[in-house]
């Protein structure tokens, strides 16, 4: 999991670059992007520590994903604050913690 979260935070935080337009691309890709990756890191954080009270899981990952955007706009390297990738990170985090429940749930 650390190496998990040091890899998101460093793929949050490096600079911008120009997308070019590839086959796959569409428009909101990056808020797919964003709630994948939440979802996976919701998944490995509750996976990591599955006694952990849910309003705590919920603030340290809101937290997170706080700080990382209002890094992205302070730092100056190309990356923009949007909200709307708050709304992603949110509910990619309950997205990976629903799908761990389910699973124990299912298989224990």
């Amino acid at each position: 999991m650390p190496i998990y979260w040091a890899f998101l935070t460093y793929m949050l935080l490096r600079p911008g670059e120009e997308n070019h337009e590839y086959w796959f691309m569409f428009n909101g890709i990056d808020k797919v992007l964003h709630l994948s990756i939440f979802a996976m890191l919701g998944f490995c954080f509750i996976a990591t520590f599955p006694k952990i009270k849910f309003s705590y899981f919920f603030q340290i990952i809101l937290i997170y994903a706080f700080l990382t955007e209002i890094l992205q706009e302070e730092m100056g390297l190309g990356r923009s604050m949007e909200s709307l990738d708050i709304v992603a990170d949110t509910i990619g985090c309950l997205v990976g913690y629903s799908i761990y429940k389910a699973l124990i749930k299912r298989f224990f």
